[in-house]
């Protein structure tokens, strides 16, 4: 079954962020994905003052398409941290982006359990009531599946149910349409593409680096990691050039 494809007619970068806080001390394990709420604020004043407007990937989609054309970025969330809404939802707001939180159906108001093997420091969720607040600040819930799972080390079944079920829990959280996936950790195969599809998901993302070119299986788009490390000016190579582009894989 072949999937739709993007027909932007320039590149659209798709920004990748996880956790919104200051990062745990040294020699912890993925100090990397998180960013100072201070150096948000400046890549999203950074971006308005450029001319960009920030999306979620439902507004996205007219660009993908290619029935828009415009300065736009998307903004994406992977697992639904609790700082999201409290640090990032506010400089959302300021500069007027909506962006895509993919949340863990199964585990809202717990913690990342699914990174307690890699030593990674537990941190809240979103519940549903904070969910529900993120969406009426004016931004998305997308699906990253029910459990955090990798559904490349689970037979086809269990992985559509983890994708099926991550999606059907959302949309009775939210009390709406959940169009959006993610694959957690990036894993996936082609059947988990078919899935995505066949479960009414419009767009999947993925952890490859690049901006998103004309031709792009909406099913595997790319996007462009924002590290604590990154720099405002690195910043504006990942979005305005093909700096990322280069590091597809």
């Amino acid at each position: 079954m072949s999937t739709p494809c993007t027909a932007n007619l320039t590149p659209i970068p798709i920004l990748l962020y996880h956790q919104i806080a200051a990062a745990p001390p040294k020699g912890r394990p993925f100090r990397s994905l998180y960013v100072a709420p201070a150096s948000f604020a400046r890549q999203m004043a950074l971006l308005k003052l450029l001319g960009y407007t920030g999306l979620s990937m439902s507004a996205l989609q007219p660009y993908l398409r290619g029935e828009k054309t415009g300065k736009v970025v998307g903004i994406t969330f992977d697992d639904g941290y609790l700082n999201n809404l409290v640090d990032a939802l506010p400089v959302l707001r300021l500069n007027g982006f909506s962006s895509t939180c993919y949340a863990v159906s199964g585990l809202l108001g717990q913690t990342n359990v699914w990174d307690v093997s890699q030593g990674i420091a537990q941190v809240p969720l979103m519940n549903e009531a904070q969910i529900r607040q993120w969406v009426a600040g004016g931004q998305e819930i997308g699906s990253h599946t029910r459990l955090h799972a990798d559904l490349t080390a689970i037979d086809l079944e269990a992985g559509r149910t983890e994708m099926a079920r991550g999606k059907t829990e959302l949309e009775a959280v939210i009390g709406e349409p959940v169009t959006h996936f993610c694959y957690p950790y990036g894993n996936y195969a082609p059947a988990h593409t078919a899935t995505a599809a066949e479960l009414g998901c419009a767009t999947a993302t993925t952890t490859q680096r690049s901006r998103c070119h004309a031709g792009t299986d909406m099913q595997r788009l790319p996007r462009v990691p924002v590290l604590r490390s990154t720099s405002l000016p690195v910043f504006w190579l990942k979005v305005a050039t093909g700096y990322e582009d280069r590091r597809k894989k």
